[in-house]
């Protein structure tokens, strides 16, 4: 049994999503990011960067003590050489899905984040940097468009690297792009989210979050985006 430590955003629909499609046994733990969860010392113990989601395997391949991993990447990759999915065995093959799970973990995830926190969260308009980060999200759109023509996923087939990358295209409305200007995306992207996996991951929110997705409060910001280094305990 694998207990997902999990908050219904793109980096926690990541991990759902694998474990859908790779059906897994697993129970959520909710992290509510909007009310601190993240800080308690016993999400600490498992995740130092106060950063959700985190996994604790209670059945390692190796038949060794629980382990817990945090970071999606490090989830995701740790996953795929438990299970042998969706990553390709061969050394070309398990490069070409890694250099892309690295691209999203180090580009397209941090980049369009920084493009919502500017565009939906920041308290004063600065139009330099919605301008900037609407427009590296663009480039990177561009990037990925490039990769997926001739292709039907990422890396060829299905793997790791388009679980990663996708949850972060979903909201490609409020980064402020048209999935109709990435044609290659646009298929990719309608593929993805007719999988059961897909459909199965995005329906545990519900089961995560019951209330919803609301507005953020002024408290929740303050959680969220007033972090410094006194915030590590």
């Amino acid at each position: 049994m694998i207990d997902l430590h999990v908050w219904p955003t793109p980096n926690g629909y990541k991990i759902l999503m694998f474990l859908e499609e790779a059906k897994l046994p697993y129970k959520n733990v909710p992290v509510n990011i909007g009310t601190g969860a993240q800080f308690e010392p016993e999400f600490l113990k498992i995740a130092p960067n106060n950063r959700m989601p985190a996994i604790v395997d209670h059945a390692p391949a190796e038949g060794s003590a629980p382990i817990s991993v945090f970071e999606s990447g490090a989830i995701l990759l740790y996953l795929a050489e438990k299970t042998k999915k969706f990553i390709p065995s061969s050394l070309a093959g398990r490069t070409e899905v890694t250099q892309w799970l690295f691209w999203q973990m180090a580009g397209l995830g941090p980049m369009l984040g920084q493009n919502h926190h500017f565009n939906n969260y920041a308290p004063e308009k600065i139009p330099y940097a919605i301008d900037r980060y609407v427009r590296e999200t663009a480039r990177l759109y561009a990037v990925l468009n490039k990769q997926l023509a001739g292709r039907d996923f990422i890396a060829g087939e299905y793997s790791i690297a388009d679980m990663a990358c996708y949850p972060w295209i979903t909201g490609y409305g409020a980064q402020g792009q048209k999935l109709s200007d990435f044609p290659n995306i646009e298929r990719w992207f309608n593929a993805i989210k007719e999988r059961p996996g897909t459909i199965a991951a995005y329906a545990k929110a519900k089961e995560i979050n019951p209330e919803g997705q609301k507005p953020m409060s002024d408290e929740q910001k303050k959680i969220l985006f007033g972090q410094a280094a006194g915030t590590v305990k």
